[in-house]
């Protein structure tokens, strides 16, 4: 059976959590103490949130962790009954051989108003029986009450140093042979995203057994940053004959999607040899055109309307 390197690859104790050394720091402490407070992870995806909760279940209850830890997907089951029974049931039966359990609750900010109400009171009731890892993209979308009664860890996005480190781990591993600017390509894809790092270097592994750039924009069906460059030149040199052809290369040919294309080419208005006003300009022209074609129209249509706004900004 084929492991998911994603799972492979996830740490197995706080040591080995990539970065993030403000928050591990911390959870280390309370590892040495055996003791936790009530704790709300925030921050994107895929910065180590829900491998942290885990590496610090393993460093508190050893290979026993899976006996004394509930973990639950918050956006699968958002209602108040899943907090009304399975949590608050988990929640009251003590640990054998330890003196509270924890329930890591992932995406709880998916939790309905209710259902978060309902939380607050388990934490309170519960506290010496079980402890809670809530983890959230946006702790805003926490309610106070539950916020107040956690210690908040806010994860940081990786930087690309961070991000070639945990390539190199796996490609020392799996004796992959990764060209230096296919290393370039995984960390401009992945923007810090570890999880969607170990996905794409496994399908990537899968699809070439030397890992280059093109493989890896064409494994991720992303937008090539030369491609959309070549286009935008030719729209800021006069000539859209050339500038259409290659959009069409990338949408009918390539198949890319209509948003990727449109993140690339926000990506590059900053490097563009235009003036500093024709970029304020272009950036808003782009978020237009992104949100007519995220209400439905079609992606062909609206990205050549907007290269006719770049074609515009040559003679200004």
């Amino acid at each position: 059976m084929i492991e998911v390197w994603a799972e492979k690859y996830r740490p197995k104790s706080l040591k080995e959590v990539i970065n993030q050394k403000h928050v591990i720091e911390r959870l280390k402490a309370f590892v040495k103490d055996k003791n936790i407070p009530h704790c709300l992870f925030s921050g994107r995806a895929g910065v180590g949130k829900t491998a942290s909760a885990i590496a610090l279940s393993y460093d508190l209850f050893g290979e026993k962790w899976r006996q004394n830890v509930l973990e639950m997907n918050a956006s699968d089951t958002r209602g108040i009954n899943i907090i009304r029974n399975e949590v608050k049931d988990f929640a009251r039966t003590k640990s054998i051989e330890n003196t509270f359990k924890i329930i890591i609750l992932d995406e709880a900010d998916a939790l309905t108003r209710d259902a978060q109400q309902a939380l607050r009171r388990t934490m309170e009731n519960f506290t010496k029986t079980a402890r809670f890892i809530l983890i959230a993209n946006y702790s805003s979308k926490i309610i106070e009450p539950i916020q107040s009664r956690c210690s908040v860890f806010r994860f940081r996005s990786l930087s690309d140093e961070h991000v070639k480190e945990y390539i190199n781990r796996i490609a020392k591993n799996e004796k992959l042979n990764i060209t230096p600017d296919g290393i370039r390509a995984f960390t401009e894809i992945s923007e810090g995203d570890l999880r969607k790092v170990s996905n794409l270097l496994q399908a990537s592994s899968i699809a070439n057994k030397k890992i280059n750039a093109d493989v890896v924009y064409d494994v991720a069906s992303q937008a090539k940053p030369q491609d959309v460059s070549e286009m935008l030149n030719f729209a800021l040199t006069g000539d859209f004959g050339h500038a259409r052809k290659k959009l069409h290369d990338l949408v009918l040919i390539q198949g890319l999607a209509g948003e990727d294309i449109i993140r690339e080419i926000h990506k590059q208005i900053y490097s563009l040899d235009v003036s500093e006003k024709e970029k304020i300009r272009l950036i808003d022209k782009t978020g237009e055109y992104d949100f007519r074609i995220t209400e439905g129209g079609s992606s062909l249509i609206q990205l050549e309307a907007l290269l006719t706004q770049f074609l515009l900004a040559r003679n200004k």
